[in-house]
């Protein structure tokens, strides 16, 4: 199985972790330490080693943050892992706080005192980040001090190695574009600008730079590595010897150098010295980056990553393989659906079990490579947390006229997928129903825009949510994320959110990105609908003036029809809602079984 149910950690991580980092910080004349959940690429999620902040405070989500300081200490996450955090950390230990509006620099400005040292490590925080912890340590004459090594890894003596994967050729068959080519438009566009060269250390960025892929972090196809991108067009990729792989030197070509990852900061000092000027990612880079090139004399060129938006600009190659993961990934979707409905309503299944057979349904397809992200399996109470995580201490049954929630995905060499359906066991209640269709309805708005160039996520996020916020209701996440090509899950810089400041980037053609508003109801269930939709590219409106954008929705699965009330759907959102389903019925029903087929065609009849 790719998934393991064992369980992560417990609240004695802290009982008896935190005493360590004090014991240690004492030693180094430290009065605070920063701990964030990051490794030193900046990934979402991370490889065993990296989880520092769980094995400080037993809190196993993708966001959060700690500060520990010899008196107290607080452990911060957004509103996906409120109720996880209060489940994992020991209360006592640590203050919960908010990561959105109570941020860890404000909460250290109001803990600090003057002459305080407060420690982090510069792999660890990206320049951005430490600006902010700089500007609240100045403010009460209290200093920032990088450490090295990380008091944590001293401290953690069972601390897993680094992994080891082998780096290998992403074919361009599923690419798209050749490295070369790639390389050569960024370097064209640094000479524009007036840079030398540009550090990328990012891994989806490596990937999709190199057209390489590994399986250094879990679910994610990515190699760890570092790489400076010359505007010549060519570049040194610094990546451990033993995971360079049969064929890909030959994949790389002459115009690409590997080292190894010693070879990082002396190639950094190069740079300096022969008095470049060098770009770098001030919100991705590890401060520690800008650090060495400082240090050498660099100059130093705040700029975006320059992979990040034409990452995010799927290629025709890139759109027809997320076409055709999607009509891959439903069957098994599909099959699940329909096994599902035969199956829980006897009272067998659990949050594991059912999860395990989903990933069943997709290893029936030899084109699945991995899942995209840890199952969210969760039962009646268990939907009401967006990010939960069942394991064998929290797994339940699924039960009768409760609602049980599947948010999902697979990793295929020709896509990334990510979808949630939301399906009761049973009879749903007539609140279930209404919730349910509110959140149908915003999720239905949101499939059918049209929107000028220009338009950003952020204005269109109102579409999703007006539904629930006509009858008193809201979700506390992000409607949208964007998804890569055999990459990660989540990626940006696209997204679609009702924080402006998260959400600005324009949405362009070829970008991919979910489609996922919600409702929970804290203790008793929780909602949720996702797709995938592509940009397309701008056409005409009959009857209009200006060209618009609108979205094709890749997904293909059934919608619970049992959950929906009719009567609370728009002709209009009745038309899109049967339009897809007989789209998804004339798609996957020559991909199935009569059995299954026949219970499409149920599932998908109209309303």
């Amino acid at each position: 199985m790719f998934q393991s149910y064992d369980i992560k950690s417990d609240k004695t991580f802290g009982q008896r972790h935190l005493p360590m980092l004090r014991a240690a910080l004492k030693e180094l004349g430290l009065d605070a330490f920063l701990v964030p959940h990051a490794d030193e690429y900046q990934n979402e999620y991370l490889p065993a080693c990296g989880e520092r902040l769980m094995w400080l405070t037993g809190f196993s989500g993708s966001a959060g943050a700690a500060i520990v300081m010899a008196d107290k200490a607080a452990i911060f996450v957004d509103g996906r892992y409120t109720v996880q955090a209060g489940e994992q950390v020991d209360l006592d230990l640590f203050e919960q706080r908010s990561l959105v509006t109570e941020p860890p620099h404000e909460w250290l400005k109001d803990n600090l005192t003057e002459g305080m040292k407060v420690g982090y490590d510069a792999w660890l925080y990206t320049v951005d980040q430490v600006e902010l912890f700089r500007k609240a340590c100045t403010a009460k004459g209290a200093e920032l001090v990088p450490v090295s090594p990380n008091p944590i890894d001293t401290a953690w003596q069972d601390r897993p190695s680094a992994p080891v994967t082998p780096m290998v050729p992403h074919d361009i068959s599923f690419a798209g574009e050749p490295s070369d080519k790639k390389r050569l438009t960024i370097g064209e566009n640094l000479s524009e600008r007036g840079s030398d060269a540009v550090v990328i250390t990012q891994p989806m960025s490596i990937a999709w730079l190199f057209n390489v892929r590994g399986q250094d972090v879990s679910h994610s196809p990515l190699s760890l590595a570092w790489g400076i991108l010359k505007s010549d067009g060519t570049a040194d990729l610094f990546v451990n010897p033993d995971k360079v792989s049969e064929g890909l030197v030959q994949h790389l070509g002459n115009a690409v150098t590997l080292k190894s990852e010693a070879e990082f900061a002396p190639s950094l000092k190069a740079l300096g010295d022969a008095g470049l000027t060098v770009e770098v990612d001030a919100g991705i880079a590890p401060s520690w980056v800008f650090d060495q090139l400082k240090a050498a004399g660099a100059t130093i060129k705040r700029a975006q990553d320059p992979c990040v938006l034409p990452r995010a600009l799927k290629n025709e190659t890139e759109r027809q393989g997320a076409r055709d993961a999607h009509i891959r990934d439903g069957v098994a979707i599909t099959k699940y659906l329909c096994w599902l409905e035969q199956k829980a309503p006897k009272g067998e299944l659990t949050e594991i079990s059912a999860a395990q057979q989903l990933e069943e349904f997709r290893k029936e397809s030899a084109e699945l490579k991995d899942i995209s992200f840890t199952t969210i399996s969760a039962a009646g109470p268990h939907a009401a947390l967006p990010h939960y995580s069942v394991d064998v201490e929290s797994n339940r049954p699924l039960k009768l006229n409760e609602i049980y929630l599947v948010d999902s995905g697979g990793q295929y060499l020709d896509g990334t997928t990510d979808i949630t359906r939301t399906i009761i066991v049973g009879t749903p209640s007539e609140e279930m129903k209404d919730r349910f269709t509110r959140v149908l309805k915003g999720h239905i708005q949101l499939s059918m825009a049209r929107f000028p160039a220009g338009t950003s996520g952020a204005q269109l996020d109102l579409l999703a949510r007006a539904a629930l916020w006509n009858g008193g209701y809201d979700f506390d996440h992000g409607t949208g994320h964007g998804v890569g090509s055999y990459l990660g899950v989540h990626e940006g810089p696209q997204s679609i959110s009702g924080h402006p400041k998260a959400a600005q980037v324009p949405l362009r053609e070829g970008m991919l990105i979910s489609n996922e508003p919600g409702y929970y109801k804290v203790g008793h269930y929780g909602i949720r609908i996702e797709n995938l939709i592509l940009v397309t590219p701008l056409q005409d409106v009959p009857g209009g003036d200006r060209p618009m954008h609108s979205f094709e929705t890749v997904t293909m699965a059934p919608i619970d029809r049992n959950l929906i009330e009719a009567d609370m759907l728009s002709s209009d959102e009745k038309a899109w809602l049967n339009s897809y389903h007989a789209q998804v019925r004339e798609t996957l029903s020559p991909l199935l079984d009569d059995t299954t087929r026949a219970w499409l065609a149920k599932a998908t009849a109209e309303v």
